[in-house]
């Protein structure tokens, strides 16, 4: 079935960033928004691109990676539908650090610089969520940090594939948004390390690997699993 499409003031007017604004301020910027459809690992935008205004994701997940001669490719995060990126270059006017790719086929609202910029100017309200939205992202990064500072390399897999395997009774999925490489990397992780946990929990039935594709047979016993296992005698 196709999906159904969004007028782009409808789709802002849901978002906690644009929630409550008036419709005059929604029309401005919905009139300046422009639509892009990526498939599935398609690029963004690359490190080193001009940032040349924000992203919201309609729908879909796009993954950022950083690359580097020392470190290689590494997952530095995932925006999901509903959430935005691209805010620290376009406000610093700088290239891109990173490279943003579809992890899935997506849809992404882009709202170029100037048109923010204009508003931010125009509207107090809008410019506090902005500063709000950002805090929350660097609180967001703080608690990654701890979290991935601290446990057993197990601990830390465990804690990534709960988070991302969603809520509810019953079994769940998560799939991999990058490389098993990138994936391990933004767990301070070495590749081989990360494939002998996976191998590890698959044997304890905790988890089921197919592909990219990982299944949570029951979430409450892989939680009391992040415990690394006793040797066995």
């Amino acid at each position: 079935m196709a999906r159904r499409e969004i007028a782009p003031q409808v789709f802002l007017a849901a978002l906690p960033l644009f929630k409550g604004l008036d419709a005059p301020t929604l029309e401005r910027l919905a009139a300046a928004t422009t639509r892009h459809a990526f498939k599935r690992g398609e690029r963004v935008f690359g490190k080193g691109d001009p940032v040349t205004g924000m992203y919201v994701v309609v729908y879909g997940e796009i993954r950022l990676i950083a690359r580097s001669a020392v470190r290689g490719e590494r997952l530095t995060g995932v925006v999901r539908g509903g959430r935005s990126f691209g805010e620290p270059m376009m406000f610093l006017e700088r290239p891109a650090v990173v490279e943003a790719q579809a992890a899935t086929d997506a849809l992404v609202l882009q709202l170029p610089k100037q048109a923010v910029f204009d508003e931010l100017g125009r509207n107090p309200r809008f410019a506090r969520r902005m500063i709000a939205g950002l805090s929350q992202r660097i609180e967001s990064l703080v608690q990654e940090v701890e979290r991935l500072s601290t446990g057993s390399g197990r601990a830390r897999r465990v804690d990534y594939l709960l988070r991302n395997a969603g809520s509810g009774p019953g079994p769940r999925t998560a799939a991999l948004p990058a490389t098993k490489g990138a994936v391990a990397s933004h767990l301070n992780l070495t590749p081989e390390h990360f494939s002998r946990l996976l191998h590890e929990l698959v044997d304890e039935g905790l988890i089921q690997v197919r592909g990219r594709s990982i299944t949570v047979p029951d979430p409450g016993r892989l939680a009391k699993g992040a415990a690394e296992p006793r040797a066995k005698t």
